[in-house]
Formats: structure tokens, sequence, C-alpha cells
């Protein structure tokens, strides 16, 4: 950095250091003990991990060592603004022949480095709740030494009788006020009589219904639809506008031909498509199974899966990778992340949520082809496309994810199939646990399944599996637990999988 400058008030010349980045907090207190107020923010190790991910806020506790502590939370803003050091040195001089003290000031600046990123606490705290409760005599009685547990405690521990203390980990979803906009009250004339309860007009059902118009089927009911429902078909034509979209169109048709039943991820990794076009499309083709051995699926219109044998192909599976000790690794050992985890889980007030962009008709007619929008990272071939591993089991690859939702026919295992055709030419009854397949196949394709993941697992990191058994033969032999996870429960009909196949019902209600 250099400017220049005449007269002996000109600006200095610096170079700036060229070590790593500094990051600035406002701290919102007088600050006596660095320590200390490391402690309020999570240390260094946790500033460091906040500053790892743009996305989270910094989280100030007044109280650390209080769990029920509500933080207040840090806004994350880019700066370009430097540290500097400035030393202030006094030389003083005594005069001899006036008998005076002269001082001389002289100034010293160094720049210590540069900052790039700041954290500003603009919101408010939370409001905060004790763990105390009323005596006898009214005085406020701690309940610290009796709610928390900072020691292996014995089971006496457990069974005392305390007040119920549940407070919930936050009060207020906002840390910075805003105006809130009450409806003004209904004015009626004279006469008027209020209706009567219905569903219509609860409390909570104010959102207009989402013009999606897809047809639920449960495998109890007796038919299936044959077409789609008419605001389907207007509200495809009327977004339906440019040639990309009829070719989107007729390749899903083509898909559908090939087979009749989807799931919507398969659908996504074959066609090019825009998530929010693939909504109002799929509901003009075919119709979506609730329940049943083909829940989550989208069937083409007029195909019954029910009533054709040689549809136990396209049933689903809901194949989760087993985790614990008894498995051989525990769940921080597993190479494939969870989705979400409740020990990672934060609080809506220490995320910085990006600005949401609704999508209109109109916005789907003109800017959401798959040839709009020139500034992606990506092709316009295959800027949406997922790929084939998100919906095809094979053998040697682990799942991208930890829950996933397989077709039989996407498990492309030899020892898989064997298992799925073992009853082909004798199926008589379809069931809603099993379908078309013999009983306890989809237990006998997870076991099968996990022991090949188990496998993958061992030969990538054969640190976990050094406690395996070994056989007379003096062969190692994989120690294996046949059994479900101890968390997972016991087969109910129509229960389904809750995470993947509620959401995408949620984008039709």
């Amino acid at each position: 950095m250099a400017a220049g400058g005449g007269g002996e008030r000109g600006s200095a010349v610096l170079e700036l250091p060229r070590g790593p980045r500094l990051v600035c907090v406002e701290y919102p207190g007088l600050v006596r003990d660095v320590g200390k107020m490391l402690q309020t923010l999570g240390g260094e190790e946790g500033v460091s991990r906040i500053y790892a991910d743009p996305g989270k806020r910094l989280e100030l506790y007044f109280r650390p060592k209080d769990p029920y502590c509500h933080p207040v939370c840090a806004n994350r803003f880019p700066t370009s603004s430097m540290l500097f050091k400035v030393k202030r040195k006094i030389r003083r001089k005594q005069l001899e022949a006036e008998g005076e003290t002269q001082q001389e000031v002289k100034f010293e600046m160094e720049v210590l480095g540069v900052v790039s990123t700041v954290y500003k606490f603009q919101g408010m705290s939370d409001f905060q709740y004790l763990a105390m409760h009323s005596g006898p005599d009214s005085k406020q009685i701690s309940m610290y030494d009796k709610v928390l547990m900072l020691k292996p405690e014995k089971e006496e521990f457990f069974n005392r009788e305390l007040p119920l203390y549940i407070p919930p980990p936050i009060f207020s979803r906002l840390d910075t006020p805003v105006d809130y906009f009450y409806r003004p009250d209904v004015q009626h004339r004279d006469g008027y009589n209020n209706p009567q309860v219905s569903c219509e007009n609860l409390i909570g059902l104010s959102r207009a219904r989402r013009p999606h118009n897809a047809i639920f089927v449960n495998f109890d009911d007796d038919d299936v639809p044959i077409k789609p429902l008419e605001p389907a078909v207007q509200t495809w034509k009327k977004v339906c506008t440019n040639p990309v979209d009829k070719k989107v169109e007729e390749e899903l048709r083509k898909l559908f031909e090939i087979r009749p039943v989807w799931s919507r991820n398969a659908v996504k990794a074959n066609i090019n498509v825009h998530p929010d076009k693939l909504k109002l499309l799929l509901p003009y083709l075919a119709y979506y199974m609730l329940t049943g051995p083909w829940r989550s699926l989208w069937v083409r219109y007029g195909y019954d899966p029910r009533k054709h044998p040689e549809a136990k192909i396209y049933q689903v599976l809901d194949f989760r990778i087993r985790c614990g000790m008894k498995y051989g690794y525990a769940p921080s050992d597993m190479p494939v992340k969870a989705k979400r985890s409740t020990y990672n889980y934060s609080l809506p007030i220490t995320i910085k949520k990006p600005v949401s962009h609704t999508v209109s008709v109109q916005d789907l007619k003109h800017g959401l082809d798959t040839s709009s929008t020139s500034s992606a990272k990506k092709p316009a071939f295959s800027r949406y496309k997922l790929k084939d591993s998100i919906y095809i089991f094979q053998e040697g690859d682990l799942p991208p994810y930890r829950q996933m939702f397989y077709q039989l026919c996407d498990l492309n295992v030899d020892s898989l199939q064997k298992i799925i055709h073992r009853n082909d030419g004798m199926e008589t009854e379809c069931t809603e646990r099993d379908g078309w397949c013999l009983q306890k196949t989809s237990d006998d394709l997870r076991d099968t399944m996990s022991l090949m993941i188990k496998q993958i697992i061992r030969s990538t990191r054969p640190a976990l599996f050094s406690s395996t058994s070994n056989t007379e033969d003096g062969k190692e032999q994989l120690t294996y637990d046949s059994g479900e996870e101890d968390e997972e429960e016991d087969f109910k009909p129509s229960d389904g999988s809750e995470n993947e196949m509620e959401t995408e019902i949620l984008d039709y209600v």
C-alpha cells in the first residue's frame, strides 16, 4: 500500500503482511479476560468451526457453563479492513536554560494483518429461563444440582421427585424486530350467523392448496385412475409453452411405456428437467401410490400393479445402512454420512437463511427450461440430472445416503435378483407387505445388502474389523447378525418411510 504526499503530514508507505487472513468479532461487552471471552464463543475450536461454515451464525453464551443458557447470535459479513498496532513513545528532554521539560511524542505503526470477515451482533438476546422453583417459603431454589448429571449417578438420582422442568431450546425464532400486520376484523351485516364448524373454517387452513392436482391411491383402493384430473391437464398445458417442455413430456411418456412404475429420483436420473416443472408433469402422466409395496412410486395411468405378478420387480425396498457395534463399526465410523443428525441439530436462529425465490407460473413458462440459465456452471444437458447411484444399487459401491428407496429391478446384483425371482410363475396373492414376492423377501434382501456393504467398508477401513472371528481352517469370517437395527420397529402395514415420502406428498397438498 502506497500513497504519495508532500509535507510532514504526508502518507507513509506500508507493506501488508502476507500471513493468514484475520477474522473480527465485534464482541458486545467489555473484555477484561480474553480466555473467559473465548469460552462464551465456544473457544477457538468453536469459532473455527463456525467460520468454516458460511451458513452458520456465531453464538455467544453469557453463561457458557449453563446448558439452559440461550445464545445471542452474530451475523457474518465480508469486509476489507486492517488490524493496526500503534505505539506511542514519549521522550522527555530537560531544557537547561529555562528549567522546563519538553516532551517529544513519536508514533510507531505496524500492520498485523488483513481482516476479511467480521461477525456483528445485531440482534436481541433470547429470553432466559433459569432452572429454579419456588420453595415452601416462596424463596427461589436452584435445581441445577438436581437436573444436571455431572458424574455417573445411581438409580436413585433418576427416581427422585422433582418439579417438571422442560424448557424449550429457544423462545423466539427471530432475534430482530419485525412488523406484524394483523388482518382486519371482518364486518358482517345485521342478521349474519356464523356457519357450522367444519374443516373449511378451522384455524390454520388458510393456505391455498397447491395446484399440482396429483391423484393418491392406497393399496386398499378398488380401482386405479385411468386419466389425470382436468386441472392437472390444464396446469401442464399452461406451463408447456416451449419445445423443450414438449420434448421432456415425450421423454417421460417413453419412460412410462418402457416401465410403468418409477420413483421420482429415477426419473430425475433419466430426464433433465427442472424440479418445479417435474412436479407438474408427473401428475399429468401418472398417479402416486401411498401405501403397499409400491408406496412412494409413480404409476402410469390405467396400470394396476396389484393385478400383474410381473410388477413385483417394480416394488420398493426401504433400505437403511445398519450401523452399531454389533455390525463392526460405530455410527461415527460410517463412510456414508447422514443427511441430518439430532447431534448436529441447529436452532433456527443460529442459521443464516438464504433469500428464497418464489417460483410462479410465468417463471416456469419463460425462465426455468433446461437452456434458460446461461450462468450456471453445469452444461444445459445435465444441469438437473441426478447420478444413477441415486436409484441403482451395484455391487462394490456404497449408497449415497444411509436410507435409500430402491425398486427391486434396480438392484443390479445377481444374488439379489435370485432372491426376488424365487417364486416366478408361482405368484398367487399380492399382499400389502411383500407384494407378489415371497414372505420375508425384503428382510432377505436387506441382510444380503448389509453384508455386501460391510465387506466394502472392511476393504476400505480394515482397522474397524480387527476383532473378526476366525474359523477352524484359519480363514477369516465376518461375525454377522441378521437382525434389524435396535432402533427399527417391526413392520406396520401402510406406514412406509416418513422422511422422503412425506416430503414428496407435501409438494402436492
